[in-house]
C-alpha cells in the first residue's frame, strides 16, 4: 500500500503547479483550468486522508469522498458562471486577455 506521505506530496504538487498556473498566465481558461488543479488537488488529500483514517480505525469513513463530492459540485457552478462571463466580456471588449480587461463598466 502507497504511504499517505506520497498522495499529499502529489497534492501539494498539484496545487503549487495550479497556483504558478493562476499566477503567471493572462488567459482566462488557462487560469480557470488551474484553479481546477488547485480543486483535484485539494480532493486527493480529501481523499487520502479519508482513507487513511479508515485504515486506521477498521471501519468504513466516507467523509473524504462527501467533501470530494461537494467540491466537483462547486467546481462545476464556477466554470458554468465562469465560462458565462467570459463570452459576456469577449461580446463587449473583443478580447480575453485579463490584462485588457481592467474594469467592470461597459
Amino acid at each position: 500500500m502507497t504511504p499517505l506521505n506520497y498522495y499529499i506530496a502529489l497534492s501539494a504538487i498539484l496545487f503549487s503547479i495550479g497556483v504558478l498556473g493562476v499566477l503567471v498566465r493572462r488567459n482566462p481558461l488557462i487560469i480557470f483550468m488551474s484553479i481546477e488543479l488547485m480543486l483535484n488537488a485539494a480532493n486527493l488529500a480529501f481523499v487520502a486522508f479519508g482513507r487513511s483514517f479508515e485504515i486506521a480505525n477498521g471501519k468504513p469513513f466516507f467523509s473524504g469522498q462527501i467533501f470530494v463530492f461537494f467540491v466537483i459540485a462547486v467546481a462545476a457552478a464556477e466554470v458554468a458562471v465562469g465560462l458565462a462571463l467570459i463570452v459576456e466580456i469577449f461580446k463587449t471588449k473583443n478580447t480575453v486577455n485579463i490584462d485588457d480587461v481592467n474594469s467592470l463598466k461597459g
